[in-house]
């Protein structure tokens, strides 16, 4: 036998058209701003690994090529450097860029 759906409580609000589109438009924000600062970490976790890759794979090709060892250090060194500086750059600007672009539409709604 199956149990019956308990009734609404009587001081259960009633929502109109307009009141939804309210919540609505206040989720789609909230989501949004929680989507913009995840995708800040996922890109920096991706600048790291590239980073990573980057230094690696001049240091691999540097010894397999028999080049001096200071020398090849040095250069994986400084290429995951400019990778990350690069890279990092590229992250600050484009969150900036977003930010205005969230701004500016914000602005214009109104």
């Amino acid at each position: 036998m199956m149990a019956a759906h308990p009734a609404p409580p009587a001081e259960t609000l009633e929502l109109t058209v307009a009141d939804m589109e309210i919540v609505d438009r206040l989720v789609e924000e909230r989501l949004a701003a929680r989507f913009e600062t995840e995708s800040f970490f996922w890109r920096f976790r991706l600048i790291s690994v590239e980073t990573f890759i980057m230094g690696a794979l001049v240091l691999v090709a540097g010894l397999l090529l028999k080049q001096p060892t200071m020398m090849v250090l040095r250069a994986s060194v400084l290429v995951a450097a400019t990778c990350f500086a690069t890279g990092l750059t590229l992250l600050l600007l484009s969150a900036w860029a977003a930010r205005t672009l969230t701004r500016l539409r914000q602005w214009w709604r109104r």
